[in-house]
């Protein structure tokens, strides 16, 4: 029994011998599986090979409502921005109408522009609102700015995703009616220094603007040592100079040209027949064209009646101690020698008070010049001359020359020539209300 148990122990062991590299093997290899199903386990988390699909999957339906609504609110974009700009022109075409007809119907006007934009009150979810003065801003006490407002509602595509309530889209705008600032204006479009401010001027203009048509680089000079003060200066082209400039609302180039208030004014002709001479004593008469004007002496106390007066070839001439005083005068300059040479104005000195009509085929306008005169004319007003106009000098195709340093103030004097050089001391204003002349400038300015 006991041999037999020996010999079971010694086969056991044998075969344990035997039997223990084998079971060292197989752990080892179980080991090492688990080891790599663990490695490939941590590959497999840290793997992100073919995840943009799943991602791209996932986020798809977002991209996609991004892109639409971006769509969607540049579409609403430019739906403002064409509001807005119907908004702006009824709001200026309104206000412009206010100024010249006070008792018409604002809403009419402004309908009719607001339609010219495709924007019909209770068409297509749009509404056109008036208000003279504005609701809301800076204006609400001023009944001369008119409020716009363009409202029309659109139908919602992806943002219905959030909101199915119609998206409603907003417009507004505040005109002023200013009635035209300009009191000095240079119809030149290219001229060098259409307007030209030099030497020593001191130029005081109250609430009144000087305007340049010129796309010159300094179709605005204001040079040398002098001093412009005014509401504005504007020109088509540019401002340069080294003179000093005071304004309320600034200096503005590239801007729109002025157009010329008195274009479709005819100029009244001359009667029939020659030129005759002015009378040897006495005041002229209204109607006749003289081939000339010339008052030279403190005995020529001058008087001129309401009416028109026409001068030929020859100048208007006033200095020494001269005094011409005249209301309701127009001084129309023309030829008398069929266009070989056309008149001018020269005030070298004396006293001049002329006041233009307040009514009739030239009112507003106190020295009207020939359109077909050459630019190289001068209308020249120089030192020494007390100089008071009320209304316009209005040469379009020729030269104003300010020269001297004694003007009496005016409170209504507008210069509109090709081009303007003032080298003097005016002092004068648009306050031109009654006057009978035309604005210069826009009528309305937006303000908000």
């Amino acid at each position: 029994m006991d041999r037999r148990a020996d010999t079971y122990l010694h086969t056991f062991s044998a075969m344990r011998g035997r039997l223990a590299p084998a079971a060292r093997r197989i752990t080892s290899g179980v080991s090492a599986a688990v080891d790599t199903a663990s490695a490939l386990f941590r590959r497999f988390q840290r793997d992100q090979d073919g995840s943009f699909v799943i991602i791209s999957a996932l986020t798809m339906p977002v991209l996609i409502g991004m892109v639409g609504l971006g769509a969607e609110v540049t579409l609403w974009y430019n739906k403002h921005q064409t509001q807005q700009n119907a908004a702006d022109s009824t709001a200026i075409s309104a206000a412009t109408n206010y100024w010249f007809n006070p008792e018409g119907n604002l809403s009419t006007q402004a309908a009719g522009v607001a339609a010219a934009y495709g924007y019909v009150s209770g068409q297509n979810g749009a509404t056109i609102t008036v208000h003279r003065p504005p609701t809301n801003g800076n204006y609400t006490t001023n009944q001369m700015a008119v409020e716009i407002i363009v409202q029309q509602t659109q139908s919602r595509l992806f943002s219905k995703l959030w909101n199915n309530q119609p998206q409603s889209i907003s417009a507004r705008a505040v005109a002023l009616a200013t009635g035209g600032d300009g009191c000095v204006l240079a119809l030149s479009g290219s001229a060098s220094k259409a307007i030209d401010v030099s030497g020593s001027a001191v130029v005081k203009l109250t609430k009144c603007s000087i305007l340049s048509n010129s796309t010159a680089s300094d179709g605005l000079y204001v040079g040398g040592s002098s001093k412009v003060t005014a509401l504005s200066l504007e020109s088509v082209g540019g401002v340069v100079g080294g003179g000093s400039i005071t304004t309320d609302n600034g200096v503005h180039t590239g801007v729109d040209p002025t157009v010329d208030p008195y274009a479709n004014v005819s100029m009244p002709a001359p009667p029939a027949g020659s030129c005759v001479n002015q009378p040897k004593s006495g005041n002229p008469q209204p109607n006749t064209f003289y081939c000339s004007l010339d008052f030279h002496s403190a005995s020529d106390n001058i008087t001129l009646s309401p009416g028109t007066y026409f001068i030929g070839s020859d100048s208007m001439k006033v200095n020494a101690g001269a005094t011409v005083t005249g209301t309701g005068v127009t001084l129309v300059v023309t030829t008398s020698d069929g266009g070989k040479k056309y008149g001018s104005v020269d005030f070298e000195g004396g006293t001049v008070t002329l006041t233009a009509p307040t009514s009739g085929p030239t009112a507003g306008i106190a020295i009207f010049g020939d359109r077909n005169a050459p630019a190289k004319d001068d209308y020249i007003f120089n030192g020494g001359s007390t100089m008071k106009i009320t209304g316009a000098i209005y040469a379009p195709s020729a030269k104003i020359e300010l020269l001297g340093n004694q003007y009496s103030p005016s409170t209504c004097l507008q210069l509109i020539a090709n081009t303007v050089k003032i080298t003097g001391n005016p002092d004068f204003a648009v306050d031109c209300q009654g006057k009978g002349t035309k604005v210069i400038g826009s009528v309305a300015k937006l303000v908000e």
